[in-house]
């Protein structure tokens, strides 16, 4: 018995060490699945463990459930469990501090100098998006903002920034809106129907452009990484602006990327601010870019807001 209490022991306090290490790396270091795996995984022979331990040492356990301090100890966990759930601005700033920021394909960052956005779908694929504030861009009081990917014939594939407040950002990007709810119609309406959003999108050609259609993919890995790296299809960012509390419209600034003729640098040129114009002859709503005139001074606010707009695209070879 005492072999085995010993074993149950060691191999807890050996358990809670890899915890220990694995925890601390993980908030020090960048994301590491390997890490966080090695921490999530020991974390469940813990527990295991932990059985194991209470059931060699029930007789001594159960007399501290008669005790005080195990109201105490019972109470300190449950205010700390809630604080770190909840974390307030002091948890924060802590949590601040790791340079652990997740698995997520992207990053939004929006400072004094103007906002940064990376999107990085796959480890050999990065994409930057940078944005030089103009002389009106205030971060206390941020623009709204909406970054997404459309197809050569101009059809909403991918959404990559919403604005903060989508209500708002709805109302005072209407392009990016529009785009959206042509996307998201088409989407619910291939469910009810059992169709692929391809299929739906290309029957109800919403939003589209005249002229001959040149591709009709709606899966954004098909531009952004191509499964068939010798044919791969050009596609548009679009990025929509709006700077808050008036009532200027709102401007685009867009650019092609082509992984055929691929370039590590571009930049984004302002394509138009978008209008509503009428019905077309099915009814449905149309949106169109009109041509900014700079002489125009009600332009100025909303043209300050960005002094350039920069894509930077990272391919790395991958080994075979």
């Amino acid at each position: 018995m005492n072999r085995k209490r010993s074993f149950v022991s060691l191999l807890l306090a050996s358990s809670f060490v890899v915890l220990a290490v694995s925890g601390i790396l993980a908030f020090l270091l960048p994301f590491s699945i390997q890490i966080v795996g090695l921490h999530a995984l020991m974390g469940f022979l813990f527990v295991a463990v932990i059985v194991f331990h209470i059931a060699n040492n029930y007789g001594h356990l159960s007399r501290y459930s008669r005790s005080r301090i195990l109201v105490a100890t019972l109470g300190i966990t449950l205010v700390s469990t809630l604080l770190f759930f909840w974390q307030p601005e002091p948890v924060k700033k802590v949590l601040g501090l790791s340079r652990n920021l997740g698995p997520a394909q992207d990053r939004f960052e929006m400072v004094e100098e103007g906002l940064v956005y990376r999107y990085s779908p796959a480890p050999h694929y990065k994409m930057a998006l940078t944005v030089r504030a103009g002389k009106s861009f205030a971060s206390e009081a941020p623009p709204h903002v909406a970054i997404w990917l459309e197809n050569a014939s101009f059809y909403h594939i991918k959404t990559l920034r919403a604005p903060e407040n989508e209500g708002e950002g709805r109302a005072a990007l209407p392009y990016w809106d529009f785009k959206l709810r042509g996307w998201e119609k088409a989407r619910e309406e291939a469910e009810e129907a059992g169709k692929s959003l391809q299929e739906k999108m290309e029957e109800a050609d919403l939003d589209a452009v005249s002229g001959a259609t040149q591709n009709s993919s709606f899966d954004p890995a098909d531009y952004i990484l191509p499964a068939d790296p010798d044919n791969p299809m050009p596609y548009r960012l679009v990025l929509e602006i709006d700077s808050p509390d008036d009532d200027l419209p709102s401007l685009v600034y867009a650019v092609e990327v082509d992984n055929a003729d691929p370039r590590a640098f571009q930049l984004l040129e302002l394509v138009g601010y978008p209008a509503r114009e009428e019905e077309d002859e099915e009814g449905k709503e149309t949106w169109a870019l009109y041509y900014v005139d700079y002489s125009d001074e009600k332009f100025a606010p909303v043209l300050e807001l960005v002094d350039s707009a920069l894509l930077q695209i990272d391919r790395e070879t991958r080994g075979e």
